[in-house]
C-alpha cells in the first residue's frame, strides 16, 4: 500500500480583507503548504500578476505565487483562468513527484465568470496518477454544465485504467457532485463532512477531493485561529491508498 497525501486550498490570491485594511497573507500561505506535508498540493484562487497589489504591498513576491508557494524540492504547475485589468489568476498544483505533462481547458459558462480546470499527469509511487483541479462557479445551473465538461474531459482525456484525483472549490455540496462524478467512477469520503466555508464560522464544505482507482483512508480541515485569517476558505487535507501495480 501507498499512502497518497492530498490537500485542497483556494488560497482567495494570497490577500484577505478589503481597501486599505487589507493585509498580504501569501507568506503565511507559504508556511502552511509547508505544514500540509502532502505529496500533491491543490490550489485554487493563484495570482500569476497583480500589478496594483504588487505596488500596494512593499512585500508582494516576485515570483508567481504558484513558484512561491512550492516548498523546496516541489515542482509547480500553473495555468491562467482568468485575466483581469491588472493582472490574472487561476489553479495551481504543486508536488514532490515527478511531473509528466499538463494542459488546460476553459470551462466559463458565461462572460462574468473566467474558469477552468488544471491537469496533470505525475508519477506517484511510480505509477502515473492524473491530478485534475478545478474551481467551479457560482450559479448552480453553469456548475451542473461544468460537471458535465468535467466528466466528459475525465472520459476523454485520461484512460480508464488509471487512477484519478479531482480537487479543489466545487462551490457546492457532494450530493450535486456524487451524481455526476459518481457515474463514471470516481468516490470521496462517503457519511464524512469536514465544513470549509467560510473561515470564520465553517458551516458548508465546498472544497472536496474525488478518486477513482484510490480508496479514501482519511479526512481533515486544519482548525484554529491562524487558518481563519489566511484565507476565506480552510483547506482540506485527504489521504488515499494508491494500490501496488501488479505484474
Amino acid at each position: 500500500m501507498s499512502v497518497v497525501r492530498v490537500a485542497s486550498y483556494n488560497i482567495h490570491k494570497g490577500v484577505q480583507g478589503l481597501g486599505p485594511v487589507r493585509r498580504l497573507e501569501i507568506h503565511n500561505l507559504g508556511h502552511a503548504v509547508e505544514q500540509f506535508d502532502a505529496d500533491v498540493v491543490c490550489l485554487q484562487e493563484v495570482r500569476k500578476l497583480h500589478r496594483r497589489e504588487a505596488e500596494y504591498f512593499p512585500h508582494w513576491p516576485e515570483q508567481p505565487q504558484a513558484d512561491f508557494l512550492a516548498p523546496l524540492g516541489y515542482e509547480a504547475v500553473y495555468r491562467t483562468n482568468a485575466h483581469t485589468r491588472h493582472g490574472e489568476h487561476g489553479n495551481a498544483m504543486l508536488t514532490r513527484w515527478p511531473v509528466v505533462r499538463h494542459q488546460h481547458e476553459d470551462m466559463s459558462d458565461h462572460r462574468f465568470e473566467q474558469r477552468g480546470l488544471l491537469h496533470t499527469e505525475v508519477l506517484l509511487h511510480g505509477q502515473a496518477v492524473h491530478i485534475v483541479v478545478v474551481h467551479l462557479g457560482l450559479i448552480r445551473s453553469s456548475r451542473v454544465r461544468q460537471l458535465a465538461q468535467l466528466v466528459r474531459f475525465i472520459e476523454r482525456e485520461i484512460p480508464a485504467r488509471e487512477p484519478v484525483l479531482v480537487a479543489g472549490d466545487f462551490n457546492d455540496g457532494r450530493a450535486l457532485l456524487n451524481r455526476h462524478l459518481g457515474a463514471i467512477g470516481m468516490h470521496s469520503f462517503e457519511g464524512l463532512s469536514e465544513p470549509t466555508f467560510p473561515s470564520r464560522l465553517p458551516l458548508l464544505q465546498l472544497d472536496h477531493v474525488f478518486a477513482r482507482g484510490m480508496l479514501p483512508l482519511r479526512l481533515e480541515v486544519p482548525r484554529g485561529r491562524i487558518w481563519r485569517q489566511m484565507s476565506d476558505h480552510l483547506p482540506l487535507i485527504a489521504e488515499f491508498d494508491l494500490p501496488d501495480i501488479t505484474p
